[in-house]
């Protein structure tokens, strides 16, 4: 099923994520052994870095991207918005224990047609989230749209890796063990089994900055993380 485009992937994506949002953020903690929650701070630290202004969480599920780029200095305001009502209702539900949660909204939106003017933010992102969109290059399009000049749209993804002993070892761990771990957690092994799936099915790192700057971003680039197994891409809109 990784490899389904279009309106039968974003079905088929919907319904897994929905199916599972409830145990969604303790998987993503299994998973990266918490790692996550320290990747999202560096990517919101290197989208919001020297830029003032509201910030745009795309495919935000349960919101802690949105939360970690309204704590950045200059940003007055987050964004995070998801196709799926039931992260939503999950990523509101953070608000009570979230310090400055008036600087957070969320809303339902489709990260292919986003519900905001040109130019609306100073810097939008998206994690963990390219590889379920059904048409990659509108996803970042759009980002990129909405971002005003001189600001910044970034993105943090799984990507594959190059091939070696530590991606032999990856491989293992995700394809045979986090679908179980999935199947316990979560009662649901299919959606575990998506998921290292569509890695594969993703584009490299180096392809995926190639996109970036084939719709019009500027000075783009790529930091890996995780052993390799994760990058925060980049680009800024030019200025004229």
């Amino acid at each position: 099923m990784a490899n389904l485009s279009g309106d039968a992937k974003q079905t088929y994506v919907a319904d897994l994520f929905a199916r599972i949002a409830g145990r969604y953020d303790l998987m993503n903690s299994l998973m990266t052994g918490g790692m996550h929650h320290g990747w999202k701070r560096v990517t919101a630290r290197l989208t919001a870095d020297g830029l003032t202004g509201s910030a745009l969480d795309v495919a935000t599920g349960t919101g802690d991207l949105a939360y970690a780029l309204s704590r950045r200095d200059g940003i007055e305001h987050s964004v995070g918005i998801d196709l799926l009502p039931e992260m939503i209702v999950l990523a509101q539900g953070k608000k009570a224990a979230a310090a400055d949660s008036d600087r957070v909204a969320f809303l339902v939106g489709d990260a292919l047609s986003l519900p905001f003017p040109d130019g609306a933010f100073a810097c939008a992102t998206a994690g963990f989230s390219l590889r379920n969109m059904p048409d990659l290059p509108q996803a970042i399009s759009e980002m990129a749209r909405v971002v005003r000049p001189g600001g910044r749209v970034t993105t943090l993804e799984l990507t594959p890796m190059a091939p070696g002993i530590k991606t032999s070892l990856f491989r293992l761990y995700f394809h045979g063990v986090v679908p179980l771990i999935g199947q316990l957690v979560t009662g649901d092994r299919t959606a575990y089994t998506y998921l290292p799936q569509s890695v594969d099915y993703f584009l490299q790192a180096d392809r995926l900055a190639g996109l970036f700057a084939q719709v019009g971003l500027e000075n783009v680039g790529y930091r890996k993380l995780g052993f390799g197994s994760v990058a925060i891409h980049y680009g800024t809109k030019p200025l004229g």
